[in-house]
């Protein structure tokens, strides 16, 4: 008998509002896949494209970042370095020859957790559906 296929995605959530969300969902009894990693980080304008991608290229099947709503970004514009970057990423997912589904940026309140449950099972069903990815080791 064959396992089926479960993804790594490694969701990068800024402190304030995004990492609340996904407490949230969890406090809430919300469910959500397991085989979604949580990385804690001060603001997403702080996760470089090079992050994403060295997650990419050393087994992660997927990277989801998750960020405050733009407007309430506790470093005031944050968010909106992360969604300039984001754009960076998708190009280079293409050099690298990775599909776009593999990487997702969202905005995640504190009082989402709900959305972010939403949005970690979308992600992993993408992925489940695309297959591994061909830097997973």
């Amino acid at each position: 008998m064959t396992e089926e296929y479960e993804p790594t995605i490694l969701a990068f959530c800024c402190n304030w509002c995004s990492y609340a969300g996904a407490d949230l969902a969890g406090a809430s009894k919300i469910q959500y896949p397991p085989n979604v990693i949580i990385v804690r980080a001060m603001c997403t304008g702080m996760i470089h494209p090079n992050i994403v991608m060295d997650a990419l290229t050393n087994g992660a099947d997927g990277v989801l970042v998750c960020g405050c709503h733009p407007g309430d970004c506790h470093y005031l514009e944050g968010n909106l370095i992360a969604e300039k970057r984001a754009e960076a990423i998708e190009l280079m997912l293409e050099d690298f020859g990775l599909e776009p589904e593999r990487f997702r940026l969202e905005w995640v309140s504190a009082s989402e957790g709900k959305k972010f449950a939403r949005i970690a099972k979308e992600m992993t069903d993408e992925l489940r559906e695309l297959g591994p990815s061909p830097y997973r080791t």
